[in-house]
């Protein structure tokens, strides 16, 4: 749980609290549905004055990281805001290319880190696809063929990061790589661009022929699946803590409304039927925050935590499903008017359920970790 907390953290927590009330609710206009880019401007630079926006980014490149637990703290504070300018309270990560040095450090991390330059993560492939995107060694040059669906904001990327499987020029295997691609690369084309029920935009791309250097690979070669498993277990922990602040917007929104007057004469939280349907949304929250600060702590401990990010994220975003949708229930057929607070939730909050792994894909990976690997706690 949040108890406990070490002082240093606790006084962070009170900092953003501060934060979120001098910049962020008074650039927060409820009348636009889009932040503007000003607004975005002036978060970014008080954020960097506060010292939050290089909370997320290495010490090497005059950041500041904090822990896993600290941020978890910051996530779900700034989740449970409901407010869409607090997603542009921390810097750019450095992802994938944590620990990438040479050529990819000066032309593709330090940039990133800048906010000159933004990737996107190639993971998946289409059900269609004939097989997993691959690439051919072919001298100091990798040749990559093949298909990626669902990147997230590779419309605009400069470059792509993917998890590709590396074939010698005989044939032989490699193993898996992560490569990073320009955009602009040549053979590298969108063939599809969508846009999520939540309002997130992604693509689909293709990869035909496309030669990259080999220095493009990040590590080494047969690294790329773990390398892209650790950039996902971060950022399933990140959709955990967002999805719990969301829990407690609801409650905190919730509860004010069926405390108000009601045209039955009485208020809404004193009929039996409410109370039961609130009594477990607040069940439901408080175990959901309770895994996600035990799991927090255990990341930080540094012992293996894959399963338990994992067991994390499926319960806390299923969690979060169950407590929007009540609270829809609650508040009546205004939740479901475009605008409304729950009406956004509602929408953002089904697609939690497949970022970073479908619930009953990490639901086998749960089981195999424990019953082929022995990985894992109760």
């Amino acid at each position: 749980m949040p108890d406990n907390l070490p002082e240093a953290v606790v006084a962070v927590k009170r900092q953003a609290e501060e934060f979120i009330d001098k910049v962020i609710r008074p650039l927060s206009n409820k009348s636009v549905a889009e932040v503007s880019d000003d607004a975005v401007k002036l978060v970014k630079e008080a954020s960097r004055d506060a010292g939050f926006f290089f909370k997320t980014q290495p010490k090497e490149f005059g950041g500041a990281p904090a822990s896993t637990l600290e941020l978890t703290v910051l996530r779900e504070l700034f989740s449970r805001t409901n407010l869409p300018l607090t997603r542009y309270i921390f810097g750019p990560g450095p992802g994938v290319l944590h620990a990438v040095q040479g050529e990819l450090k000066s032309k593709y991390l330090e940039p990133v880190l800048k906010g000159e330059k933004r990737g996107a993560f190639a993971f998946t492939e289409p059900d269609s696809a004939a097989r997993a995107t691959w690439g051919v060694m072919a001298g100091d040059k990798l040749v990559i063929n093949g298909q990626k669906s669902y990147i997230t904001g590779g419309g605009s990327a400069d470059f792509i990061s993917a998890l590709v499987n590396v074939e010698q020029a005989d044939g032989g295997k490699a193993g898996t790589a992560m490569v990073v691609i320009d955009r602009q690369a040549e053979g590298v084309a969108i063939d599809r661009v969508f846009s999520s029920l939540d309002g997130s935009s992604h693509v689909g791309m293709t990869f035909d022929n496309v030669s990259v250097p080999i220095t493009n690979v990040i590590g080494e070669l047969g690294e790329g699946m773990p390398r892209a498993l650790a950039n996902i277990g971060n950022v399933r922990l990140m959709v955990s803590a967002q999805a719990v602040g969301m829990c407690m917007f609801v409650l905190d929104y919730i509860e004010k409304h069926i405390k108000s007057p009601h045209r039955s004469g009485v208020p809404l939280g004193d009929k039996e039927g409410v109370r039961l349907r609130f009594s477990d949304m607040r069940i439901e929250t408080f175990v959901a925050r309770s895994a996600l600060y035990r799991t927090a702590r255990i990341v930080d401990s540094g012992d293996n935590s894959v399963n338990e990010t994992a067991i994390t994220k499926v319960f806390t975003t299923e969690t979060a499903g169950r407590v929007v949708d009540q609270g829809v229930q609650l508040f009546g057929g205004q939740a479901l008017v475009t605008g409304h607070p729950l009406e956004k939730l509602y929408r953002e909050v089904r697609s939690l359920r497949f970022v970073e792994g479908a619930s009953d894909l990490l639901r086998l990976n749960i089981a195999k970790g424990k019953l082929e690997l022995g990985k894992g706690r109760l």
